[in-house]
């Protein structure tokens, strides 16, 4: 039963924002001291500029209640899905006061790109952006991937019960120990080492390309944050095309895989129970997706002059299919390529990659392998349960981080998030035909944007109508929300509205 807002509840959800705006303050340091690293004196101004507007607008939220009261479900929800609103609009400062923007709605598409790690860019003159203002849009990649409540939570911020509601409203359900606390600094770890490793890896790569030094050491942690975060963006205009290397392409493809695997999988490897791992119903589900449409895929490609021969088709097509699947959106074909040379099937193996996503509890977007796996479960339980005698009863089990067995309740959930992505899809497509654009690249957008993918056609890009460009911003908002959040603060918000206009009628 939802129950209106009162003014209590909006002090409380008001001091809980507060906090994570205060926060994310923090992020905003690494850019400053960045650009006075660096000597860039205009971005350091600004975002000197925006930290003083993260702490007066998060010190005005944080004092609506200055003992904070216990979250429940509903509070914690709204308390989520605001903050990734918040947050947006204050990242977008600083890219719009960088002059690489049309609009500030161009930056805040940008701002909620990053945060949602979508990495859909409709930047102007990329190659020329500032050091400091290249490091904060892969902070909101950072920061986005990891989760906002992931990242504040592994500081110890809320504490134990608020923590708990904060994690699960954020699409997360998983613990890899039964301390949210400590899961969470398990992910950050394991986020963090990835990191850091791979960035080390690439600054030697970079170096052997010839590369300066300093610009080696940034292009390496960017590109490997946002790789492992399955962001998107890239310091160059033309993506991991700019560095001509098959060495970084290989590297990144086994960043992005890293990336899209449950967190809690990585912890059973860690813990040397790799069995486990290779048992577990979404790998076996991811294994099969992966082997099924790469075949079409291929088939695809060698029907194309320009991919046929087969190291080109290896390169170009393995990394395209490992960039989509774990909605990264690297590319190392041009968006020309993407949609002149690639045929209608590769094209729609592509949207349909980006559509399913990675695992459960991985930094990737999508559907997920895990409602995957159970929806395939629940048609076995269908067909298993037709055959069966009417005496018998019918039992199905997977495997996920041990034995489990196929509830209803599991396959509705699972059910209830493929259909509303399904409807997202198809509702941003009839946007983008709406706004006069062909039926087969507005899809391909809707996918992107609604799934977090990144890979971009044509629609996407700068001067594109207002409308579509809210609507974009939208699907990318919901998708990396996973509905759930946004649907149950879009109802809370309008059940409050509706019983206040009661109460004045009466």
């Amino acid at each position: 039963m939802w129950q209106r807002f009162t003014l209590y509840d909006v002090r409380v959800i008001g001091h809980y924002l507060g906090v994570l705006v205060l926060f994310s303050t923090f992020a905003l340091v690494v850019p400053f001291v960045t650009a006075v690293a660096c000597g860039e004196w205009r971005p350091a101004g600004h975002y000197l500029l925006t930290i003083g507007i993260s702490l007066i607008v998060g010190s005005a939220l944080r004092f609506l209640r200055v003992e904070p009261g216990r979250l429940n479900r509903q509070q914690a929800l709204a308390v989520t899905g605001l903050a990734w609103i918040v947050l947006a609009f204050v990242a977008a400062v600083p890219l719009h006061l960088s002059g690489h923007y049309a609009t500030y709605l161009d930056a805040l598409f940008d701002g909620v790109s990053g945060m949602t790690t979508t990495g859909a860019s409709v930047i102007l003159d990329l190659d020329h952006l500032s050091n400091a203002d290249n490091m904060w849009r892969f902070m909101t990649h950072l920061i986005g991937g990891l989760g906002l409540i992931v990242v504040a939570l592994s500081f110890g911020l809320f504490g134990k019960r608020a923590g708990a509601s904060l994690y699960m409203s954020e699409g997360r359900s998983e613990h890899v120990v039964p301390n949210v606390v400590q899961t969470t600094q398990f992910i950050a770890k394991i986020a963090m080492g990835f990191i850091l490793i791979v960035a080390l890896v690439l600054t030697g790569l970079c170096l052997f390309l010839g590369m300066e030094p300093l610009r080696a050491v940034l292009h390496a942690l960017w590109l490997a944050i946002s790789g492992f975060t399955t962001g998107g963006f890239t310091p160059m205009s033309q993506s991991v095309m700019y560095y001509h290397s098959f060495p970084v392409e290989v590297v990144l493809m086994l960043l992005m895989l890293m990336g899209s695997i449950n967190f809690v999988l990585h912890s059973e490897v860690w813990k040397g129970r790799v069995a486990i791992f290779f048992r577990d119903l979404e790998i076996r589900t991811m294994v099969v997706w992966l082997a099924v449409v790469t075949c079409v895929f291929a088939a695809s490609l060698s029907a194309s002059g320009e991919f046929s021969n087969l190291p080109t088709m290896l390169r170009r097509g393995l990394f395209m299919v490992i960039s989509a699947f774990s909605t990264t959106g690297f590319q190392n074909i041009t968006t020309n390529q993407l949609t002149t040379l690639l045929g209608s099937g590769a094209f729609l193996v592509l949207a349909m990659l980006m559509a399913v996503g990675g695992s459960g509890g991985s930094t990737s977007g999508g559907i997920k392998f895990n409602r995957m796996g159970l929806i395939a479960k629940s048609m076995v339980s269908t067909i298993k349960q037709a055959l069966a005698p009417d005496t018998a009863r019918v039992v199905v089990a997977y495997n996920h981080v041990g034995r489990r067995i196929l509830s209803p309740e599991i396959v509705k959930e699972a059910m209830t998030v493929f259909v509303l992505y399904v409807i997202t899809y198809a509702v941003g497509a009839l946007v983008g035909i709406a706004h006069g654009f062909e039926a087969a690249p507005a899809i391909f957008e809707s996918v992107s944007m609604a799934s977090n993918g990144g890979i971009v056609s044509t629609l996407a890009t700068s001067g594109m109508p207002v409308t579509l460009e809210v609507f974009y911003i939208l699907q990318m908002w919901a998708g990396r929300l996973e509905f759930v959040t946004l649907i149950a603060l879009v109802v809370e918000i309008i059940v409050s509205l509706n019983l206040k206009r009661r109460v004045s009628k009466g």
